[in-house]
């Protein structure tokens, strides 16, 4: 254990000076990234950029410029986001694809569904989906209540503003991931920082890699005693009943998998949630849910998902062949990048789809994806957003922010769109 945990304060250690640098290291000057590339990355508060909604107005699969001379296209239409998700025989999502691309290696690999493609993906996929059935997750309700009282407690004894990135978003998905796979509380706080470094691309796509490699070398470890001893969480089951069909690398990538994808996502959301919340009191009475109607609650969790779409990019496809889709034509090798967040704003989802109503009768939003690569955790987000949110609300009424809302500090250019921080006052 001591050398996992030498290897986790080392790379804690590259993360917080690369944090404190932050502010003055301009990343549109760095030509390993030129600036058009980071454009589908760049917000305006809460907001897509404008020029990003340009684009899809006239261009919904735009010419993307990227490094290392690949030839890159944009989706921002959600018609056509649709149409490049859903091919699968004609995109490819695996990982060699990047390798050879700016020292990019086989062994940095973070394996999971994400960089998969059939027929491995779907191997692996049905081996993890019944864990994933809302009634395999019913069964995380209770302790998923108990989690987001404990942080309310845990706010309440504060004296003082509180972050509520830190005291709310973040540990209430870290140790719902922690319960889900089975992992020691006691690593929790492993889990939280492990999970933020490779969708956080002002150090360069090296250094988001890099936190991939650390991430599965400590993963390795857990899934190893797991292997020795299994539990009753995700990991544990997964080798009871499918020990012989996976091996540990696999593993580690699966569980990879859903602590970045189910833990920096889903507090994120609190997070941004909460933001939208406090910049908009009459909507508290929304999510009280005090009468027992739980219908304004899943309206309001459906709109922040595509209002907020904090994955701000699909997984990077790659063409497998000469094609067109919708009047453009893509060459074999191209590599297409899907905008979820400015899809999800298009007009053919509704009226005013730029602005948050938390009315709106739920759309077919794209936040969790579209296909066989759709977020497999998605239910359990909506299970931790349902509950968090008219919990807050109820716990502290008067909860107010500290700060200016024009000052909030949100990431500068981040696969999954947060903040830094959110202090608020809560009386």
């Amino acid at each position: 254990m001591g050398s996992i945990r030498s290897r986790v304060l080392a790379w804690i250690g590259r993360r917080y000076l690369a944090r404190q640098q932050k502010n003055g290291f301009d990343l549109s000057k760095m030509s390993i990234i030129p600036d058009n590339a980071l454009l589908p990355l760049k917000r305006d508060g809460l907001d897509p950029v404008a020029e990003l909604g340009r684009i899809r107005a006239t261009e919904p699969i735009s010419k993307l410029d990227l490094p290392f001379g690949m030839n890159g296209w944009l989706v921002t239409g959600y018609d056509e986001a649709k149409a490049v998700l859903g091919k699968v025989s004609e995109f490819s999502n695996d990982f060699t694809n990047l390798v050879g691309n700016a020292g990019v290696t086989e062994d940095q690999n973070p394996g999971g569904l994400g960089f998969a493609d059939p027929p491995v993906h779907t191997r692996l996929r049905r081996l993890l989906t019944p864990e994933f059935t809302m009634r395999r997750l019913s069964r995380l309700a209770p302790r998923i209540d108990e989690i987001v009282a404990d942080q309310l407690d845990a706010m309440a004894k504060a004296d003082g503003p509180v972050d509520l990135w830190e005291a709310f978003a973040l540990p209430i998905p870290s140790l719902t991931i922690c319960e889900l796979l089975g992992v020691p509380y006691e690593d929790r706080d492993d889990f939280q920082r492990l999970s933020t470094a490779r969708f956080d691309l002002f150090g360069g796509a090296g250094a988001s890699l890099g936190a991939m490699t650390e991430s599965l070398s400590y993963l390795d470890e857990i899934v190893k005693k797991q292997r020795e001893n299994p539990g009753d969480g995700l990991l544990g089951m997964l080798i009871k009943e499918h020990g012989d069909e996976i091996d540990d690398r696999e593993l580690a990538g699966l569980a990879d998998g859903v602590l970045t994808g189910g833990l920096e996502t889903t507090a994120s959301m609190l997070a941004l949630g909460a933001l939208v919340l406090l910049k908009d009191r009459s909507l508290f009475e929304t999510v009280r849910g005090d009468d027992g109607d739980d219908s304004a609650v899943h309206k309001f969790v459906e709109e922040l998902l595509r209002y907020l779409t904090v994955v701000q990019m699909a997984f990077p496809r790659f063409a497998k062949e000469d094609m067109e889709v919708a009047g453009v034509r893509i060459a074999k090798g191209d590599i297409v990048l899907v905008s979820l967040n400015v899809a999800n704003r298009d007009g053919v989802l509704g009226e005013d789809m730029e602005k948050f109503d938390a009315t709106r009768e739920p759309t077919s939003h794209l936040a969790f994806g579209w296909g066989i690569h759709r977020c497999i955790g998605a239910e359990l987000a909506r299970m931790e957003l349902r509950t968090a949110y008219p919990a807050l609300v109820r716990r502290f009424p008067e909860m107010r922010l500290a700060i200016d809302p024009d000052t909030v500090s949100f990431r500068k250019v981040s696969i999954v769109y947060g903040v830094d921080a959110l202090p608020v006052l809560l009386d």
